[in-house]
């Protein structure tokens, strides 16, 4: 899972950065693209910190009322110029570019009249983790980058009560997420809350790891200057904030727990389903297609199960796996290291499935303790070449006992490589591209290639032993879940109950880590959905990749076609790879 919500701008920002074509319909469309990445870096200071553009760097997104009504009359006028232009008077590549363009544009305007910026907390997103976590990913490298990171301080103030009238306008026209995952907020936020500020979470983070090249005198200052913006904006900030929530926020959220009890809801949801998985599929078509998979994952992990050598039935096999201390770590460092050296074996066997390869470096970090509790089980944050950060894989070192070791390898094959940071540090290097494709999100390629990426991990050298391929396997039992939990909760009237014993029956993971996977389908409609559906297509776009080309079909090749035209929506992308088993050629690598 990518770690990054898309900002609530009732758009998602991606941008443009291609160079100036000479046809006068295609010097229109550079023109439109280019103006729009850099109102998007302007609007969206949050998004240009982490691709790397550290010209906003002081600042925080508008969450004013005015500034989504403003955005939204943008949005409508940029679609107007948009549809202008005429795709026959462009080249292919540049047809491509405003095919694309249209459609997000398009499906963007389509999501207007849903206010979901009047629900700007949830247990997994908020003014209660975003600040930290975007501060984290700040460049902190000289004396001016703490200086923007000391004015974002003394804006969060500010942020935090306009998420404060915006809950409230939710609160009053009905808007708000079900009670039940807000339950854990009050004290995630209370994480943030210290009477001295050194204790404060973001000071020890930003105190921690000051540059060595900055002189006595500096460092002094950058002391000083962050602990008084935690010790008076910050910490009243956040105590406001909390008190809201428990007094305030809470009684009035509301008890249910689908997206179609709110207003338009149905209508939503398949909005939210178009968006997330680029697809018409009905609600009830993914549920099936979700009972399908799960009775044939389960088949494969009885096949697993008796290979391990165990007797006795699947639910035993599980209640094994979640309780014997040998998958266990007893260390939180032991289980970073593990993960650490899982992925270093993954980069040496890269070259095997893939020519072209991103430059950008990856880390292994502990998931904070600030969010630990509430929050998945690893998550991966993009990193930047031109902010001189690495990708990050996130892994959650809270409770031990729900983080077993058979299910590592293919953690890391999904958030780390050939997963997540492979697919987006490449796009990121895809010069030639515009930045909207390059920056973009769709959330079906890129948590599908996530999937399709663990499936890879026996190519790759994993799932030696039963039990992590067992672990593997149990990951695509969670996925496939998905598809039955999500349209349970959110249009077949399922209960909480009733999803978490959907995943006790069919997956070995903890009980833990189940109520928050639960919790997060909750609060985030539609968007578990895409992992699964994107997989699927995947899979298939290779199998008929492999049989039409036969002796020609080389997997290198078809990785290539994937992922070097950047994230795409699934339609977008069955087109490219028919082009691909058409022509039986692979596209020259594009780098930055």
């Amino acid at each position: 899972m990518t770690g990054r919500r898309a900002p609530r701008s009732r758009r998602e920002p991606d941008g443009s950065g291609a160079a100036e074509p000479r046809p006068a319909a295609e010097r229109a469309l550079a023109v439109l693209l280019e103006a729009d990445w850099e109102w998007r870096l302007r609007e969206f200071p949050d998004f240009a910190t982490m691709v790397g553009d550290a010209r906003y760097d002081d600042r925080w997104t508008d969450l004013s009322l005015e500034a989504f009504d403003r955005r939204a009359d943008y949005q409508r006028d940029l679609l107007r110029r948009a549809e202008t232009i005429e795709a026959k008077a462009l080249g292919p590549a540049a047809r491509e570019n405003h095919a694309l363009f249209l459609h997000e544009t398009r499906l963007h305007v389509d999501g207007l009249r849903f206010r979901d910026e009047l629900m700007p907390l949830t247990q997994l997103h908020g003014v209660h983790q975003d600040v930290a976590d975007l501060l984290q990913m700040a460049p902190r490298r000289t004396l001016l980058d703490f200086e923007h990171v000391t004015a974002r301080l003394r804006s969060v103030g500010r942020l935090v009560d306009q998420a404060l009238t915006l809950m409230r306008e939710g609160a009053r026209t009905g808007l708000t997420p079900p009670r039940v995952v807000l339950t854990s907020v009050p004290a995630l936020i209370a994480n943030q809350i210290a009477d001295d500020p050194e204790a404060s979470p973001i000071s020890r983070m930003l105190l921690g790891d000051l540059p060595p090249d900055l002189d006595a005198a500096a460092r002094q200052r950058v002391r000083r200057d962050i602990l008084s913006a935690v010790e008076e904006v910050v910490v009243p900030a956040y105590r406001r904030l909390h008190d809201f929530v428990t007094a305030d926020y809470l009684p009035r959220t509301r008890t249910s727990l689908g997206l179609t009890a709110l207003p338009d809801g149905e209508d939503w949801y398949r909005h939210l389903i178009r968006v997330m998985t680029s697809s018409d599929l009905p609600p009830r078509a993914i549920h099936e297609l979700g009972l399908e998979e799960v009775a044939r994952i389960r088949a494969a992990m009885l096949e697993t199960m008796t290979a391990a050598g165990f007797q006795g039935s699947l639910e035993a096999f599980f209640e094994y796996l979640r309780t014997d201390a040998r998958f266990f770590y007893t260390d939180a460092e032991q289980l970073l290291v593990g993960y650490r050296d899982i992925c270093k074996r993954l980069d040496a066997a890269l070259p095997r499935l893939f020519r072209t390869l991103p430059r950008l470096p990856y880390g292994v970090l502990p998931v904070p303790a600030y969010s630990e509790k509430a929050q998945t089980t690893a998550y991966y944050y993009p990193g930047s070449t031109e902010a001189g950060r690495p990708g990050y894989f996130f892994a959650n070192t809270y409770d031990l006992r729900s983080r077993p070791r058979w299910e590592m390898e293919a953690l890391a094959a999904h958030e780390a490589v050939p997963g997540h940071h492979l697919q987006i540090s490449l796009a990121q290097e895809l010069s030639d591209l515009p930045g909207f494709r390059r920056h973009g999100h769709h959330t079906a390629f890129v948590e599908g290639w996530g999937l399709y990426s663990e499936s890879l991990g026996a190519e790759l050298g994993l799932y030696r032993d039963p039990y992590s391929n067992f672990g593997r396997l149990t990951y695509e039992m969670w996925r496939a879940i998905r598809l039955v939990v999500d349209p349970g909760l959110h249009v077949l009237g399922w209960t909480r109950e009733q999803a978490i014993r959907c995943f006790e029956e069919n997956a070995g993971k903890a009980g833990h880590d189940i109520a928050i996977e639960v919790d997060r389908y909750i609060s985030w409609p539609a968007q578990a959905l895409a992992y699964k559906l994107g997989e699927l297509t995947l899979r298939r776009l290779r199998e008929q990749a492999r049989a039409t080309l036969g002796e020609r079909f080389d997997i290198r090749d078809f990785h290539d076609v994937v992922l070097l035209a950047g994230p795409l929506p699934l339609p977008f992308l069955e087109e490219r790879v028919a082009g691909f088993i058409a022509a039986g050629t692979r596209p020259a690598a594009r780098r930055a």
